[in-house]
Parts: C-alpha cells; sequence; structure tokens
C-alpha cells in the first residue's frame, strides 16, 4: 500500500513538476516534490530521467533537483566547451544551487556526474551536506592503466576523443548497435538498455569525447581531502569478473583511489553493473535510506 501510495504521489508531483534551463550553458533541470533538497547528475549520455525510479522509492520529504547536462540525451550542447566542459559543469551547478538557495543539499552522481559532485565537494566543501557517488573515481585512468600519470594518458584520451567525434558521422543503425554492445557490460536489462542506447545515440559527440577527454585525463585523488561532508561510494565488480577482478580486488581499488578522504564509505553491489541504480535497486536504494 505504502509503494502504491508513493507511486502516485511522484507521478503527481511530476505533473505539477517544472523545468529550469539556465540559457548559458543549458543545464536542464527539472524539479519534484518538496523538502531537504537533492541534486541529482547522471553520467555521460544520460538524461535525468536515469534517477527516476531512485525518486519514486525515495520518501517524499525529499526535494529532487534532477539534472540533465547539455550535450547529453538530446539536450542542446555548449557552443564553446573545448577544453573546459566538465569545470563549467561544476561552475554551473554551484550556480545554480546558490541561485535558488538551497540550503546543504545532498548531491547525488553518477559516472561522469560522481565525478562532478566530487569536484564540488573540493571547491566547494560548505555547499552539500553529504555526496553520494555512484560508480564514479577520482581517476578512472588510475584502474585501468596503474602507474599512468594524467599527463601520460593525454595521448590515448585524445586518440579516443577523436574516435568519438568521427562515430557522429556513421549511420545511426551501426552506432546504435555499437551502443548495445558497449552498455551490456554495464546495464543489465535490455529494456533498460534501449533506452540508454537511445540517450547516447542523441548525444552530441563533440561533448561525449571532450568529456571523456577531460576525465581520462584530470586527477584529484590528491584533492580528495578537502571534502568536509560524508560521503558514501558505491561501486560495481561483477562485470570485471571474467577478467579475473573479485569483490575484493575491486573493493581494495575503490578504497585506494579514495584514501584521502577521511571518513568515506564504501561497499559493492554484487549483482549489478555500472548503472547501480538500475540494475540493483534494492542494495542501492537501502544505502540511500540508511545515508540519507
Amino acid at each position: 500500500m505504502r509503494k502504491f501510495k508513493t507511486t502516485i504521489l511522484v507521478a503527481l508531483l511530476s505533473i505539477i513538476s517544472f523545468h529550469l534551463k539556465a540559457q548559458e550553458p543549458g543545464l536542464n533541470i527539472r524539479v519534484v516534490g518538496k523538502g531537504q533538497p537533492i541534486v541529482l547528475i547522471p553520467g555521460l549520455t544520460c538524461s535525468g530521467e536515469v534517477w527516476d525510479s531512485t525518486i519514486e522509492a525515495l520518501d517524499a520529504n525529499f526535494e529532487y533537483h534532477i539534472i540533465t547536462l547539455p550535450g547529453f540525451a538530446g539536450n542542446e550542447p555548449l557552443a564553446d566547451h573545448e577544453g573546459k566542459y566538465l569545470a563549467k559543469m561544476k561552475d554551473e551547478v554551484v550556480k545554480y544551487i546558490q541561485k535558488e538557495k538551497l540550503k546543504k543539499p545532498i548531491i547525488i552522481g553518477h559516472s561522469l556526474g560522481g565525478f562532478l559532485a566530487l569536484n564540488i565537494g573540493i571547491q566547494n566543501p560548505d555547499l552539500p551536506s553529504k555526496l553520494v557517488i555512484v560508480d564514479a573515481l577520482p581517476f578512472m585512468t588510475g584502474v585501468m592503466m596503474p602507474g599512468m600519470t594524467a599527463e601520460e594518458a593525454k595521448p590515448m584520451a585524445k586518440s579516443m576523443k577523436t574516435q568519438v567525434v568521427a562515430s557522429a558521422s556513421q549511420p545511426v543503425e551501426g552506432r546504435k548497435a555499437y551502443q548495445r554492445q558497449m552498455l551490456t557490460s554495464m546495464i543489465n536489462d535490455p529494456a533498460q538498455i534501449e533506452i540508454a542506447t537511445q540517450w547516447a545515440i542523441d548525444s552530441d559527440q563533440e561533448t561525449v569525447g571532450e568529456s571523456m577527454y577531460e576525465m581520462y585525463t584530470t586527477d584529484i585523488r590528491g584533492e580528495l581531502g578537502k571534502i568536509k561532508v560524508p560521503t558514501l561510494v558505491l561501486g560495481a565488480w561483477v562485470a570485471y569478473k571474467s577478467f579475473g577482478s573479485t569483490r575484493e580486488s575491486t573493493l581494495k581499488l575503490y578504497t585506494d583511489q579514495y584514501a584521502n578522504l577521511k571518513g568515506v564509505k564504501v561497499d559493492m553491489t554484487d549483482i549489478g553493473n555500472h548503472f547501480i541504480m538500475w540494475d540493483d535497486p534494492e542494495f542501492f536504494q537501502n544505502w540511500l535510506k540508511k545515508f540519507l
């Protein structure tokens, strides 16, 4: 009965929710509910709709600020983002929080969104009340290629960016097939793979390429100590089981990356892939209810 009532409430709130869209750089923000503010930032190419099932499952006494970043999932890209997309997004999310006078919001970010949340916590330590980081790392390349520095990663990242940008000229069906293949290791449910595939196809590939380049060439591990609020990190490991990864080895990779963040809580889903909120909602939602 409670689940039914919550579903009806969220549906009603969605009808009366409003959209705010900044003229520059183009954050698309949907606001649902009333109460303690929660800012939700999705990952690479994703729409803010990726959080809808999470919002439905949580208590209704929160005010959810659901972001879709410019250039992703059909949202208009920035006119100028070269070399500064992530910095601009961090600044614009902060400006939005300040403009709307959101008092000590909880910031939840997935993947690229989690990386942005960490940067907000580093550079604005008094702004949030808590951070929830969903399968994101302060230096992604450091896990993929241990020992490589951010500077050394630039040639590899530049090549990756060039390939992503060039893919925009390829036939749509071929791009969809490639995205589906990529997402099978990130999402369990075929229907949700299709949703995420369409978001990727609707994304601006220059924005995607630039975002990936900046993620792979930015190392913020040494700055994590500037974060002063409780932080929860949830990671995934089962997709890498065939490569020899175990829960213990992946947990160690995460805890090592977050070693400079005092008091951080790190846990692993045992059934979910990268989109933990979709693949293992019980694990994800239970952690949120306990942590928030």
